[in-house]
């Protein structure tokens, strides 16, 4: 049975400047200049303020799995309203299912192991995070600035990594086009070499976020 595609992938696909990774597998997506130079660097300026140490949902027992810092972005400030907007127009999601906007911070020798986004249906705590607002569907991911080694994100299954770049767009579906969660999806936040790395992060959910 042929299946309709994924309505944001098709408003991806029509973005102008917008590529599409050629990969049957995973719906994959890039925009080069997503956001200019000053504004990525407002945003910097806010997670450097408020960043604390990550966390993981499911805990596996390996301390060094997450080393990152994390915070989340307040709605309030200039630059926050205007990286939402954007997002919003970019991806041609309702912004009602937009989970809060999270930045990260990574140092030099800090990564993010090979992970998926979404949470495993079989999960202790899959209910909790997702009993309300359901499933993550797509995620939307910027990077603010270009870091001088390392810091890639890698797409193991399908041999794709992808590099840090000055308000750089990527973004991609986790779910399968008949439903269900995609495990060609897991990426690895590879180790910054040298420098910091920071992105922005913005998850959808199924249906409109209740925290």
């Amino acid at each position: 049975m042929n299946l309709p595609p994924d309505p944001t992938a098709l408003h991806l696909a029509g973005q102008a400047g917008v590529q599409r990774a050629p990969f049957p597998a995973l719906d994959l997506f890039t925009l080069r200049g997503f956001l200019d130079g000053p504004l990525c660097a407002a945003l910097i300026e806010l997670i450097e303020r408020d960043h604390r140490p990550s966390t993981l949902a499911d805990a596996n027992g390996d301390a060094a799995f997450r080393t990152s810092s994390t915070c989340e972005l307040a709605p309030a400030e200039a630059a926050v309203r205007t990286l939402v907007e954007r997002l919003g127009a970019v991806s041609g999601i309702d912004p009602r299912h937009a989970e809060p906007l999270q930045g990260q911070r990574y140092e030099e020798g800090q990564e993010f192991k090979a992970h998926t986004d979404y949470f495993e249906p079989q999960g202790a705590d899959y209910e909790r995070f997702c009993g309300r607002s359901g499933q993550r569907t797509w995620t939307f991911m910027i990077y603010l600035n270009t870091v001088p080694a390392g810091g890639a994100t890698r797409f193991k299954a399908i041999g794709k990594t992808v590099q840090p770049e000055v308000g750089k767009l990527l973004a991609w579906n986790n779910r399968l086009p008949g439903g269900g969660c995609n495990e060609a999806t897991m990426h690895h936040a590879l180790k910054v070499r040298k420098g910091r790395k920071y992105v922005i992060t913005q998850w959808y959910r199924e249906r409109p976020w209740a925290g």
